[in-house]
């Protein structure tokens, strides 16, 4: 069977796969419900695999990846929809991982989110984080965000994303999308600039490094509503993780930014249903109260825990109790709500499970 990157794609989607992975002397490779599961045919070669690569290329990319050995960008096919593809190289030969883009914003019922969400995304000002490792539903979430704002309010939104993964048509806002490597050079050169474009939303694809962190947090403080996301498991690490980033003689300074900005964290792991057929997302909300924001500043980040557990009012939660309300409804396993736990006893105790 000979490949092209058309049919791949098309499969993709027709079976529902989240990614792709096209790996030498392996038939093409799909993700599905968080499963790797390799598809019938010919495995490809090394000479089909540069063909498909070097295709995809315009003369700045193929520049651009001849000189890092890695790249990341975005391609629309019509009919088909947008993709992220990274290249890398692997034993001399150029191998993709393709990301399946949204072709639509779900909505909050489909994808599962807090009822919060819509609450903050009216916040005139402001830090909102989404943390998770990766693959965990991070840019659908802000995307989903972004199509709120966009449909409720008169704003301008200015996102920088790398690559852009969906494209949002301007509705009661005006959206400018901008991509790293087409239209900025970097997340820091971006946000220094992105500040004098009169933004009231600044959407942040991921906070990466010190100048990216600093420069986010002075737009949250200065007036802007500010969303980004971060590699961080949950609320406490994400803190723990803003404060370590900076060095000893600004950390006083830092804690104080954070608590006077932080509007919310939502950390977020998609989870394989108990029954085989898909994932759910369990989701930690941490609300910046006064009490949250106080054990910022005291540097009592580990207190932020007990404020989420007692938090139900102000609608937060932690992640262990989204795992027990998960398994408790019989949409995730025993198994997994463990697993996946922060405080194994708390799952074990509260389900009525001895300890093996």
């Amino acid at each position: 069977m000979s490949w092209s990157i058309d049919k791949i794609l098309k499969a993709a989607r027709r079976f529902n796969a989240s990614d792709i992975h096209l790996i030498m002397d392996v038939a093409p490779v799909f993700r599905i419900n968080g499963e790797i599961r390799p598809i019938e045919g010919e495995p490809l070669d090394a000479e089909q695999l540069k063909s498909i690569v070097y295709g995809l290329f315009t003369d700045q990319l193929r520049e651009q990846f001849e000189r890092d050995w890695q790249l990341c960008f975005s391609k629309h096919w019509p009919e088909i929809g947008r993709f992220r593809i990274s290249v890398y190289y692997h034993s001399g030969c150029p191998e993709m991982a393709i990301r399946l883009c949204e072709t639509s914003v779900r909505t909050r019922e489909e994808l599962r989110l807090p009822t919060i969400l819509e609450e903050l995304t009216r916040l005139p000002n402001g830090l909102i984080l989404v943390t998770g490792p990766t693959g965990m539903g991070k840019t659908t979430t802000l995307n989903y965000m972004v199509d709120c704002i966009n449909r409720q309010r008169r704003t301008k939104i200015v996102t920088i994303e790398d690559p852009i993964e969906f494209v949002h048509e301007n509705q009661r806002s005006i959206v400018v999308q901008q991509e790293v490597m087409t239209d900025v050079r970097s997340f820091r050169e971006a946000l220094v600039h992105v500040l004098r474009q009169d933004p009231d939303v600044i959407v942040i694809g991921e906070m990466r490094n010190l100048e990216t962190i600093e420069t986010a947090l002075m737009a949250a403080e200065t007036g802007h509503l500010v969303l980004a996301t971060l590699h961080t498991p949950d609320s406490v690490q994400t803190i723990q993780r803003i404060f370590s980033v900076f060095p000893a003689d600004q950390q006083n300074s830092i804690v104080m930014q954070i608590a006077n900005s932080l509007q919310a964290i939502i950390a977020q792991k998609l989870l394989p249903r108990a029954d085989g057929n898909g994932q759910v997302l369990a989701t930690e909300v941490c609300i910046a109260t006064n009490a949250v924001r106080n054990h910022i500043r005291s540097r009592e980040v580990h207190q932020i825990y007990n404020e989420m557990q007692t938090g139900r009012k102000h609608q937060m939660q932690t992640m262990d109790n989204a795992l027990l309300d998960l398994y408790q409804r019989g949409e995730i396993s025993y198994d997994t709500a463990l697993t996946n736990a922060r405080e194994q006893d708390h799952i074990r105790h509260k389900a009525n499970k001895a300890t093996p």
